[in-house]
């Protein structure tokens, strides 16, 4: 795969290759739970490998079971969220938003029973790994050709691995379609009727269809969605609450105040002190 030209470098290559990031999946402890467990997502494509441990995960709006050697794979901007059984150890690759890569447009979970696949995608992540800690000439060219390259084995491990399902039927479609929406909408201030009448269906059956597919009430992933982002911004920034309620589309900060502390048990201003 080319990646740019060898006369001319790509004036995007360096900000493409910032976005290159791995780390290890946290030790989670109750103050850090929503880190892991809120639903959310991020702007550019992600890897978790897990190696040892297990849980539950939700993605796009559907939850299933993960152990050792599970691989999943987030396009960007997608929801989720997982649960961790004990110690969970294992990989988050964060890799560039860069169409050139061809990753997938769909979320992958995958299982590696034989130790060779286990072993080719432990190596791929620390060859990429080893490029990050390196200040050697070539390397974002090495670091993307690197991702091009997993990207061609989740290719072809999908074509004849061992693939979970996440949508076998009507009620985990419909989930998942909620769930892209929620991720477009979660800061409008939009209600579940909204989101059911977009879907053409009653808010009751919404909520029938979200409880079979990960467990929660549709109302219960979209206040979760939105008190992940309200925690991430009052512990990453210093903007005043009224601001970050509304960009999350509270009608007034009092309100936002209410809503925050019956999520998660204490007002803005104290969850931004402990944190």
């Amino acid at each position: 795969m080319r990646i740019f030209s060898e006369t001319r470098p790509d004036i995007n290559m360096a900000h493409k290759t910032r976005r290159f990031r791995i780390e290890n999946l946290p030790r989670v402890t109750p103050e850090t739970r929503w880190r892991t467990e809120a639903m959310r997502s991020y702007a550019q494509p992600l890897l978790l490998w897990f190696t040892r441990g297990q849980g539950r995960i939700t993605v796009a709006g559907v939850t299933h079971g993960f152990g050792p050697h599970h691989a999943v794979f987030l396009p960007a901007n997608t929801m989720h969220g997982y649960e961790m059984t004990g110690q969970v150890f294992g990989t988050a690759v964060y890799l560039p938003p860069d169409r050139s890569l061809n990753l997938p447009e769909e979320p992958l979970h995958l299982r590696f029973r034989d130790v060779q696949q286990q072993a080719e995608l432990s190596n791929m992540i620390e060859n990429i790994q080893n490029e990050l800690k390196s200040d050697r000439p070539g390397k974002d060219r090495a670091m993307l050709a690197h991702a091009g390259l997993l990207s061609v084995w989740l290719d072809r491990e999908v074509d004849g691995g061992d693939r979970q399902d996440l949508h076998p039927d009507a009620a985990r479609r419909l989930a998942a379609a909620y769930s892209a929406m929620v991720e477009r909408d979660f800061k409008h201030g939009q209600t579940i009727n909204y989101f059911a009448a977009q879907l053409g269906v009653t808010p009751t059956h919404l909520t029938r269809c979200c409880k079979i597919a990960s467990g929660r009430s549709a109302s219960a992933l979209l206040a979760d969605r939105i008190h992940f982002e309200a925690r991430r911004l009052l512990t990453e920034t210093r903007r005043p609450v009224k601001e970050i309620a509304d960009e999350l589309g509270f009608n007034s900060a009092a309100y936002f105040t209410r809503a925050f502390q019956k999520q998660t048990g204490v007002t803005p201003t104290t969850f931004r002190k402990l944190s």
